[in-house]
Formats: structure tokens, C-alpha cells, sequence
């Protein structure tokens, strides 16, 4: 049976019906804001590359936390930069390093805002490399070792979740026994589980002072061709004990959060990451595109295609939207 029988149109109608049998609804209770946190007393500096973001210290940050939980938002994602760099990222693991200054101010002043933590060298290494160099490689054993003690001094200065992004062959293995062997089995991974080697990470190196001083991170991060290698990591990622997947790049990988969505049975997140969101704002800011409709029609597709979790520079403006 088809036309003129079955007629689509009918429940496109008019707003409410369209709202009454959507398929897809955003909420803002699936939103993680990212916050980048650096050195020093009452920072907040504009990042160049990323309109509407900002450098925070320690200091300030728990104002713009406290304004992120009053819009609803469940969680923030904290990135950090040291007060100095060396070829070993020490200060990624120190117990007083920002992230972990960071950490127990928001939960001092939003006890109920979750507070992830990224966990990765690459903003701390004077190489630029999320790993340990040796012999001109990045040597992914040894690597584990300091991945774990970030993890573990995020997890003392009261981090609820911690997101290894390093793409490190075992550390989510790794980072799981440290975290259990030193008390905090309550301490959960959110896993960068296909992490894709993208182009669309431009603005946000910028952001994190993070670009490899020499050569790229192909060695390590995914092939942007490869779809079932990503279902493999998926698949160790949960065996090593991580709690939830992730998916980064959101927008050129939406078949591979579908699959990794229809294929196992944990919350998936998904990076809306930096190239994503300026790609919306330069384009806005041109006159080309109505910024927030596509905002919000990005956002959607990211959730249609399968994410739990929509990790988003955008959170706090699709948030006010959708409590309007």
C-alpha cells in the first residue's frame, strides 16, 4: 500500500505533532563541557583558535562551573597545561599540577558537577607526543607507567571519571589496576577508544599547546579509513575495564559510533571536537548559515547516530536552547 493512502506529511503537520512523534530528542542531560585550565592567578584568557572558549586558572575556573551546572549540564571535561614542559610530561603526574588544582575547586564549589579529567601527555611532553620518545618511537610501555599516575593523581584530587585520549596500547588496563590497587575502584574510565589520526584537531592543538614538534601521531591514532580496527579497540577497551567508549572526530565518523553503539552494550560518547565546532562559528560569522539551527541539527545527528554522551564546545549555548 502507498500513496495516496499512506501519506507521511500528515504527522509533519504542524510543531506539536512533529514534537510528539520525533524520533531523536537532545537533552541536556547529555551534554560534557570541555574547560581548558592553565597556570597562574585570575586567568581568563580568549582562545585565539576557539571563539567563546577561554584559558582558566585554577582560581577562576569554579565560576564558570558554577554557571555550567546551572544550565543543567551533568559534566565537564578538564584539559590542562603545566607550568613547564619536559621530555617525560612530569607535570601530568605531579598531585598539585592545575588539572588537579582544578579538580577540588569545582567539587568545592559544584560538590554535583561531575568533573572528567583527559588524561594524555601530549600538552606536557616538550615533544608535543602523547607518549615516551625513545630512540625516535614512541615507546608504548613505558608510557603506560605515567599515564597511570596522571590517572591516579586525578583520581586523589577527586576526579569522578578519568578519559585516557593517548591511544596507548594497554592503558586502560593499566590506568584500571593502579586506580583499584590504590583504593579508587569507584573511579570510572571514559575511554578515547577510536581516536581517529584527524585533521579536525587544528584549533584545539592550539588551545592545548599540544602540536607534535616533530612528525604527526599516525603511529598511534587511528587510520581515518579503518572501521573495523575501531570496533577491535572498542571491544579491548571494555575487557581492559573501561566504563564507557568514545568516538573522536564526532561528524566524519558517525557510521563508527552507530557500530560501536549497535555492537556493545555501554554508554558511547562522541567528540564534537574543535575543527567541528569552528568550522559552525566561522561560517556563522560569514553570514552563511544560521548558527545555532546548525548547531543544534549537528548536535541531533551526532545522538541520532548513536551517542549517549555528546562531548561539545557548544554545551552551554544548546543548553539555553533547549531550557528556553
Amino acid at each position: 500500500m502507498g500513496f495516496p493512502m499512506i501519506r507521511h506529511r500528515r504527522l509533519r503537520a504542524n510543531a506539536s505533532l512533529r514534537r510528539l512523534v520525533c524520533q531523536t530528542k537532545l537533552s541536556v542531560d547529555n551534554f560534557v563541557y570541555p574547560l581548558f585550565t592553565c597556570p597562574g592567578k585570575n586567568v581568563k584568557t580568549p582562545i585565539a583558535s576557539m571563539a567563546g572558549c577561554f584559558h582558566f586558572s585554577a582560581d577562576r575556573i569554579a565560576e564558570e562551573a558554577v554557571e555550567v551546572a546551572s544550565l543543567g549540564i551533568p559534566a565537564v571535561l578538564i584539559f590542562g597545561l603545566p607550568e613547564h614542559k619536559d621530555s617525560l610530561g612530569s607535570q601530568a603526574y605531579i598531585e598539585d599540577s592545575t588539572v588537579c588544582q582544578t579538580i577540588r575547586q569545582i567539587k568545592k564549589a559544584v560538590p554535583e558537577l561531575l568533573v572528567f579529567t583527559d588524561v594524555c601527555l601530549c600538552a606536557y611532553t616538550d615533544h608535543g607526543h602523547c607518549g615516551v620518545i625513545k630512540d625516535g618511537r614512541i615507546d608504548n610501555d613505558p608510557s603506560l607507567e605515567l599515564l597511570a599516575k596522571m590517572a591516579l593523581a586525578h583520581a586523589k584530587a577527586g576526579a569522578d571519571m578519568v578519559a585516557p585520549s593517548d591511544m596507548m596500547d594497554g592503558r586502560v588496563g593499566k590506568i584500571r589496576i593502579m586506580l583499584d590497587g590504590a583504593g579508587f575502584t569507584e573511579t570510572a574510565i571514559m575511554s578515547y577508544a577510536a581516536k581517529y589520526a584527524s585533521a579536525y584537531y587544528g584549533p584545539f592543538r592550539e588551545a592545548a599547546h599540544s602540536t607534535p614538534g616533530q612528525g604527526d601521531r599516525k603511529s598511534y591514532q587511528m587510520d581515518p579509513g579503518n572501521s573495523n580496527e575501531a570496533i577491535g579497540e572498542m571491544k579491548l577497551d571494555i575487557e581492559e575495564g573501561a566504563d564507557i567508549l568514545m568516538v573522536k572526530p564526532a561528524l566524519p565518523y558517525l557510521d563508527i559510533i552507530c557500530r560501536g553503539a549497535q555492537t556493545f552494550d555501554v554508554p558511547m560518547a562522541a567528540y564534537n571536537v574543535s575543527g567541528e565546532y569552528m568550522m559552525i562559528q566561522a561560517a556563522a560569522e560569514q553570514g552563511l548559515i544560521d548558527r545555532d539551527a546548525v548547531m543544534m541539527e549537528t548536535l541531533t545527528s551526532i545522538k541520532r547516530a548513536g551517542a549517549d554522551i555528546l562531548i561539545t564546545y557548544f554545551a552551554k549555548d544548546a543548553a539555553r536552547i533547549l531550557k528556553a
